[in-house]
Parts: structure tokens; C-alpha cells; sequence
């Protein structure tokens, strides 16, 4: 199949975080499949720009890449030479598919594919969440969806990578045709003594990654300021200035000082070593349409207590791979560390099984397969339509 994916930012633009990665592997993975993927992306790396070619070809881990210059330098994104390549060649593919939302490029990108007669598959990479929409410039969104998200939403195949999503997504537009299919993660690769007990003197939680308000820590700060038992959190991630500064001085005014330790963001084989070195991984979100963190934290052996607005809080409720949470109170939060503390056998239970458990059900090859799947069915459906 020839496959054009659309997306606000690509590798190596990290600065993003999970979806840039995610979106990556899955090109890569179908490459690999021996389908051809390109990519248009524009030159976004946060407030600067990346140092790569433009506006030509240039190939990426196996990957087919067009970058194209914004002419803003903030979320928006617009690059109208993305928008005049993507009117020229998008009827030139088997299928498109959108990542993302609430910037005007892809939703310009959008309306070239009504214009053009392409249905493409959308992947909302969390932006439909009720947290993303009702929190900030939730009055420019609201305006924006009615005129024009809406319509342009109904007119696309919907891709989710949790049930959370699904149904975040579903109280938008109750009729939208589509699928459910994890996130591709880049697993490790294990030695044996991954899977045995590595318990910590001290009971060790760690967080890893954007330190942002939608990712909850205040939550967990407040949470273990309530415990009786002795613990130590590791925080590995860097976020902006001002709320890092609001959480060390509620980790100050709680007393948590000789308890919670800053150890700098983590990638690569470094990651992982932190991920197997805790005894507990917590992720407390307000939203999380996927979080490949607790997928690779469960691949290195490490139990998991995350909310239930992570999208795979189910999974892990299901496979009996960790703890879930509500997020209403500290108090209900700090009852399910206790737990988590308490219950050692079903921590050692999970270092031993969950890698497998883990390498399993994110299998690479499957994953992508059923992606490849999903293309072909909608590019079957569309041409049965057009026969008809």
C-alpha cells in the first residue's frame, strides 16, 4: 500500500513526547511490512525549528519524510506548503492518515481531503479528550468545533488507541466508524535477572516524563504527604519553569524534601534501567489517551498504579498488572499506594510475568499487520461506495 501520513511534528522532535514516537514506529513498522509510507510534517521542534532539509525527500529510519517550513512558531503550526503539496498529491495515495488536532494545520490538511473526495483515517492522539477540550482556550475550541472541526471530524475514519479514547471520542460524534488498535512501543530487550525481585530498601515510586498539569504529580505529591509508610519518589522529567518551581515548594511546605529526589529526564537504555531499578511506577493523569510509559515500565518487570483516566488503566485492570485509581482525593490515591506497598506478592508476581505478558499482546509485527488490516478495510469500503 502506498500511505501518507499527516502530522503536525515529526522525529526527531522530541520535545513533544509520546506521540512523535508513536507515529514514528508505527511508519517505520509498516515500512518494514514492505509498504511504502511517506510522511508530510512541517519543521516544528517547540519554539524553535528543526535543521533538516525542506520542502524535498529525505528518508528517515526507512521512512519517506517531507518537511515543510510554518509560518508560526507556536501550536498552530500553519505551513502553507504543506497545505499546496498535500492539495497537489493527497488523491495520489491508498490512504491518508491524520494525527492530531486543534492546530490549524491538520485542520486545514482536513479540508483539502473533503475538497479532494479523500475520507482519511484520523487518530486524535488524545487532543478530543474532555480534559484537552474544556481546559485551556476552551471558548476558541468550542467556536472553532461548531464552524468547522465538526464537520470535518464526521467525514473521517477514527483510529483510537484505548477505550478511554474510544469513548471520549464517541460523546462527540456518537456515529463515527472505526477501530481500536494499541500504540506500536519499542520494547527492550530483557536479561534474566529483569524478572527477579529487585525490591529497594526503601519502597522506591518513580515518574517518568513532561512535567505537566495534565500529568497529575501535584496529585501524587499530595497523595504520599498522607502515607505511613516510609518511601522515596524518583521524578525523571523536566517541565516549565513556573509549575516545576509550584511543585517544589508544595514538596517543601509538605516536609517531603529528604523523601523526593529530581533525577533529570531519562531516554534510551537509561530509561529503562530507571523504569526496572523503582519498585512502584505512578502515573495519577487527568488524560492519557494511551501512555507508553506504562507499557515500558510493565516490559522491564515494574508493577504500575496509574488513574483511570490513563487509556490503558484498563488493560492493566484486566491483565492484573498494577493499581487503579480515582483522582477526586489524596486520600483515595494514598489507599491504593498503601495497597500497593502492602501487597508484595502481587508485586513480585508481576515482575515476573508482565514482560511477557507485555511482549505478547504489543508484538511489533501483529500490531502493524492490524493497522495494514484497518487501511485495506477502509480502502475495500470506499471503492465498494464509489462502484455503487
Amino acid at each position: 500500500m502506498n500511505i501518507l501520513f499527516i502530522v503536525p511534528s515529526y522525529k526527531p522532535a522530541y520535545i513533544y513526547g509520546g506521540p512523535i514516537v508513536s507515529v514514528s514506529r508505527l511508519a517505520e513498522s509498516l515500512v518494514q511490512l514492505g509498504h511504502s509510507v511517506t510522511v508530510y510534517t512541517t519543521t516544528a521542534n517547540g519554539a524553535a525549528e528543526l535543521d533538516v532539509p525542506v520542502n524535498k525527500p529525505v528518508m528517515v529510519d526507512g521512512v519517506r519524510v517531507k518537511y515543510f517550513k510554518r509560518i508560526t512558531k507556536d501550536h498552530t503550526h500553519i505551513s502553507p506548503a504543506l497545505w499546496k503539496e498535500t492539495w497537489a498529491t493527497v488523491r495520489q495515495y491508498d490512504t491518508v492518515h491524520i494525527h492530531s488536532w486543534w492546530s490549524f494545520l491538520i485542520f486545514g490538511a482536513s479540508l483539502i481531503c473533503v475538497l479532494k473526495g479523500v475520507k482519511p483515517v484520523f487518530s486524535p492522539r488524545g487532543m478530543l479528550c474532555d480534559y484537552i477540550f474544556n481546559n485551556k482556550n476552551q471558548l476558541k475550541k468550542k467556536i472553532l468545533h461548531n464552524m468547522l472541526g465538526r464537520h470535518l471530524l464526521s467525514r473521517t475514519y477514527l483510529h483510537v488507541t484505548s477505550l478511554v479514547e474510544w469513548n471520549d471520542c464517541l460523546k462527540i460524534n456518537k456515529q463515527w466508524r472505526g477501530g481500536l488498535i494499541h500504540n506500536i512501543v519499542d520494547l527492550p530487550v530483557l536479561p534474566a535477572a529483569h524478572q527477579e525481585d529487585r525490591t529497594n530498601d526503601v519502597f522506591t515510586i518513580g515518574f517518568l516524563s513532561r512535567v505537566d498539569p495534565k500529568k497529575g504529580l501535584d496529585i501524587l505529591l499530595r497523595a504520599l504527604a498522607g502515607v505511613s509508610f516510609p518511601y522515596r519518589l524518583q521524578i525523571a522529567g523536566s517541565g516549565e519553569y513556573n509549575y516545576v518551581k509550584q511543585l517544589r515548594g508544595l514538596i517543601s511546605a509538605s516536609g517531603m524534601e529528604d523523601k523526593v529526589e529530581w533525577v533529570g529526564w531519562k531516554k534510551g537504555d537509561e530509561k529503562f534501567d530507571f523504569l526496572a531499578g523503582i519498585d512502584l511506577f505512578a502515573l495519577t493523569s487527568h488524560n492519557e489517551n494511551f501512555a507508553v510509559v506504562v507499557v515500558e515500565a510493565l516490559a522491564v518487570g515494574t508493577p504500575v498504579l496509574v488513574s483511570e483516566h490513563v487509556g490503558l488503566s484498563g488493560y492493566v485492570q484486566e491483565k492484573r498488572l498494577g493499581w487503579l485509581t480515582g483522582i477526586q482525593s489524596e486520600q483515595e490515591v494514598a489507599a491504593q499506594l498503601q495497597a500497593a506497598y502492602e501487597d508484595h506478592a502481587k508485586r513480585q508476581n508481576i515482575r515476573q510475568t508482565a514482560a511477557r505478558i507485555i511482549q505478547a499482546d504489543f508484538n511489533e509485527t501483529k500490531l502493524a499487520g492490524d493497522y495494514v488490516e484497518m487501511y485495506r478495510n477502509i480502502s475495500d469500503f470506499r471503492e465498494k461506495k464509489q462502484i455503487v
